[in-house]
């Protein structure tokens, strides 16, 4: 026995003996010649134990991902173990499911897990459109005022906060429970000069402080605003300061759009160009070049691609990676707004009142909806001729009311689109007095109408809730881009819908 014991001390391999062990056996070596204070060893035996304590506390990558696995899977098992016993009190569940083996339970479970990967990732939609119900009176509620017309909404990433610019360059962040309003002020010119502010050019006369879009960091840190200054001003949503504006565009800045989990950010314009930015280093990044007129709205994910619809009739999805695009051509002669449905499909609205519905394989829609907003005809006012009208009683888009002075295809345009990410559900605002409500179906591509919700106005923006439970919607009394259009009993301000799923 001895000499084994001896052979295995012999034979053991270095490697497994333990770090801490090794460095005071080291230290112990390497102090035996050398004379130290009994104060200062001892200090320096606690601060080694103290390290070696701290180092085993910590919890390295894998263990953390091993532990948010194990979480998911405890919270996927108690949910079905809950819906088992829901079942069984219900008299569904049967003699067979009391029998199912472990593995049979644990493949459902890692279905149900994949499911859930594949509809946040953006692979698959979410199957909500069904479920969606009106809440509190069946009808939207103005949330907050503005003194002029309000032509942006952006909610922040947990849903708590809001925030809507207005053609007056009012800003304002307000909380969605207590409907608490700040006020965002700007600074003055000199300090606006010292954050990157240029002086007019071209036909600008003078600087203009009227907001056409704004946008929000997926942390809650920067809000990001842009106008007929052509700048792209940066704030900080904690103190409400600005932080700095961003030249470059010669044109006004229609859209803006962070990327999500990332503070890079796109801008597009009415130069025809879409620029990146970095906020956290206050950095100009590209420029992307494709369209051929005014770039109106864009949209991005968290992959580096941007979608951007302008006034050339066409969409292009920008691969900024790659350096390539995709340009998908639409039959309207001008897109209004887009968005995306996830990262393969997505929506537009134009100003011929129809919504098409793309996918990133197709240079054509996939499905068209028109005539989503046509405008209501009034039976005591309306003498149109009987093939004025459409089959459901609505005017044609493109129908002009002499008697209104005004055409009405400008109140039929679809001006915003909206979907509650990765899911079916969809929203469109226009200015014939109604939000409508649509579901996306996953097998034929259609868009059917769920809810068409009264609200008086041209509705400018709209946001959906990531968790569905409201919308909300930018309105005022013109269109965001021009004043082609007025709607004298619209209130400027911004609306909430509550919802409920079932």
């Amino acid at each position: 026995m001895p000499p084994n014991k001896s052979r295995k001390k012999k034979f053991r391999d270095p490697f497994f003996d333990d770090d801490s062990t090794k460095r005071r056996k080291v230290a112990a070596d390497e102090d035996q010649d050398a004379e130290i204070d009994s104060d200062s060893d001892e200090d320096g035996v606690i601060s080694s134990r103290d390290e070696s304590e701290q180092e085993s506390d910590k919890e390295t990558v894998d263990e953390a991902r091993k532990r948010i696995a194990m979480d998911c899977v405890r919270k996927f098992r108690e949910s079905a173990k809950k819906e088992k016993e829901q079942r069984d009190e219900e008299g569904e569940g049967s003699g067979d499911d009391d029998e199912e083996d472990e593995g049979a339970r644990d493949s459902l479970l890692a279905q149900k897990m994949i499911k859930e990967q594949q509809e946040e990732s953006g692979r698959i939609r979410k199957n909500i459109a069904s479920r969606v119900e009106l809440g509190g009176d069946g009808g939207f509620e103005n949330l907050v005022k503005h003194k002029q017309c309000v032509t942006a909404v952006a909610l922040s990433e947990d849903d708590v906060k809001g925030f809507s610019a207005s053609k007056d360059g009012g800003i304002v962040q307000w909380d969605v429970e207590s409907r608490k309003c700040d006020r965002y002020k700007w600074p003055s010119d000199s300090v606006l000069k010292s954050h990157g502010l240029k002086d007019p050019q071209g036909s600008a006369k003078k600087q203009s402080r009227q907001i056409l879009t704004l946008a929000a960091s997926s942390d809650g840190r920067y809000l990001a605003t842009g106008g007929l200054d052509r700048h792209v001003h940066i704030w900080d949503t904690r103190t409400r300061e600005h932080l700095q504006a961003f030249p470059g565009h010669r044109g006004p800045v229609s859209s803006l759009a962070f990327r999500d989990g990332s503070t890079e950010l796109f801008s597009g314009s009415f130069d025809r160009t879409v620029k990146i930015w970095n906020v956290e280093d206050r950095t100009y990044m590209n420029t992307l070049f494709g369209h051929q007129s005014e770039v109106l709205s864009i949209d991005c994910l968290r992959k580096e691609r941007v979608l951007a619809a302008g006034r050339d009739r066409s969409m292009q999805l920008f691969k900024v990676h790659e350096e390539s695009r995709l340009v998908f051509r639409a039959p309207a002669s001008s897109l209004e707004c887009c968005c995306f449905v996830n990262n393969e499909e997505f929506l537009s609205g134009s100003d011929d009142g129809s919504i098409e519905l793309w996918g990133a394989v197709r240079k054509k829609p996939i499905h068209i909806l028109r005539n989503a907003h046509a405008l209501l005809t009034d039976s005591k006012k309306s003498d149109l001729k009987d093939n004025e009208k459409l089959s459901n009683g609505n005017l044609e888009n493109g129908h002009h009311n002499l008697e209104n002075h005004h055409c009405s295809s400008v109140h039929s345009w679809v001006s915003a689109v909206t979907v509650c990410r990765n899911s079916d559900l969809a929203a469109s605002g226009a200015g014939n007095g109604f939000v409508r409500l649509w579901a996306i179906e996953n097998e034929t591509k259609d868009i059917k109408s769920l809810h068409n919700v009264p609200l008086a106005g041209f509705v400018n923006s709209m946001a959906f809730a990531k968790s569905a439970k409201f919308l909300v919607a930018g309105v005022g009394q013109e269109p965001r881009l021009g004043r082609w259009g007025r709607i004298h009993e619209a209130r400027n301000g911004v609306s909430i819908l509550p919802l409920k799923l079932s």
